[in-house]
């Protein structure tokens, strides 16, 4: 049985042989064979980058989904407080005072108007904060001004 699956092989791989390289019509043979192996591979291409895609939508989703969740989630002024602190503490080099009732922000420092713009956004976008007052000075390149600004989410 062995010997007979061997002869089958090499009477195929002849036979192929022939077909792909008869002198007349071998090269159009070649050629189509080329084409279709290209073209599946695009498709698998084409397919593989679907499939990630619809998975980075599906991530995105999953994603947003939990941020919708969190943003309506009550947050207890002590623990928002503790987590403005913590924010502005990656934000800042100077001390900021923060005083936060019922999810309103009040904060209190010195700082330089670009700082202050960053400040200010950034905690205006924190779950939880529902106003954000500002008590700061601003410094301009060379004046100080004083800013009272509010910031709404």
């Amino acid at each position: 049985m062995n010997s007979v699956m061997r002869i089958a092989t090499v009477f195929a791989a002849g036979a192929a042989a022939m077909y792909y390289l008869d002198p007349q019509t071998g090269r159009r043979r070649r050629a189509l064979v080329r084409e279709k192996t290209v073209a599946a591979g695009s498709q698998a291409k084409d397919l593989a980058r679907a499939k990630s895609r619809q998975a980075l939508d599906h991530a995105r989703g999953a994603a947003a989904r939990t941020r919708a969740r969190n943003a309506n989630a009550f947050v207890d002024d002590d623990m928002l407080r503790d987590q403005v602190r913590s924010r502005l503490g990656h934000l800042v080099d100077q001390p900021v005072d923060v005083a936060v009732v019922d999810g309103r922000v009040v904060l209190s420092a010195n700082l330089s108007n670009a700082a202050f713009d960053e400040l200010i956004g950034a905690v205006s976008t924190m779950p939880g904060v529902l106003h954000v007052e500002s008590r700061m000075m601003t410094t301009a390149s060379s004046n100080d001004t004083t800013a009272n600004q509010d910031a709404r989410h």
